[in-house]
């Protein structure tokens, strides 16, 4: 018999019993969207209220760190991992994550990144272009995560997203189709340029056009 469960990352679920009061709102349907949290102002505390507002969100590991410690019992070695989670239509998070395993690891990450997930305002800011179709970023918008620093720049049409590896694929999965940027500081350590990514993205939504 098919098993037609729905499945969190690849492994069977059980039954969602929400522990906050957002949770519990969303779970009786009387809260619908992300906007409406905006509007309330609540912390979103429980990665499950993105399965249910935000269907179909992909995955992609952006780096895994080996990490040392030194204990009595000499050198400890555990994972940090960087996640960016998104639906290529205006939704993305990123997180991280620390264990001892890889995988149990990767999942912890993209809970994480679930709970940090924004919506973004796109559009074509470029004056090359101006097609007023939502292809890009409305304006130019700075990011900054400890020493790494984005700027991202409207594109016209058929530009793709110039971005560095770890950007691009935050970028890619918000739904931003044409973009440059320029990175400065420590853009070597793919947490902070991830985050850096999702401050400027940020800016983008919170800014008037």
């Amino acid at each position: 018999m098919m098993d037609n469960r729905r499945r969190f990352n690849d492994t069977p679920t059980v039954e969602w019993v929400p522990k906050t009061a957002l949770g519990k709102l969303v779970q009786k349907g009387e809260i619908t969207s992300l906007e409406q949290i905006y509007e309330r102002d609540m912390a979103i505390l429980e990665p499950e209220i993105l399965d249910l507002l935000v269907p179909n969100l992909q995955d992609e590991v952006l780096n895994v760190k080996m990490v040392q410690r030194t204990t009595d019992a000499g050198r400890k070695g555990s994972f940090m991992v960087t996640v960016a989670v998104g639906n290529k239509d205006g939704y993305v998070g990123v997180g991280t994550g620390k264990g001892n395993e890889v995988r149990p690891t990767i999942d912890r990450a993209i809970r994480h990144a679930k709970k940090n997930i924004i919506h973004i305002n796109r559009g074509c800011g470029s004056w090359e272009c101006n097609c007023s179709t939502g292809h890009s970023i409305p304006f130019k918008v700075r990011g900054t995560d400890s020493s790494a620093k984005i700027e991202l720049l409207p594109a016209p049409k058929g530009t793709g997203v110039v971005a560095g590896k770890v950007a691009k694929k935050v970028l890619e999965l918000a739904g931003v189709k044409d973009v440059w940027s320029t990175t400065t500081g420590n853009t070597r350590t793919a947490y902070n340029t991830a985050f850096a990514t999702l401050a400027a993205l940020e800016k983008a939504r919170k800014m008037k056009k």
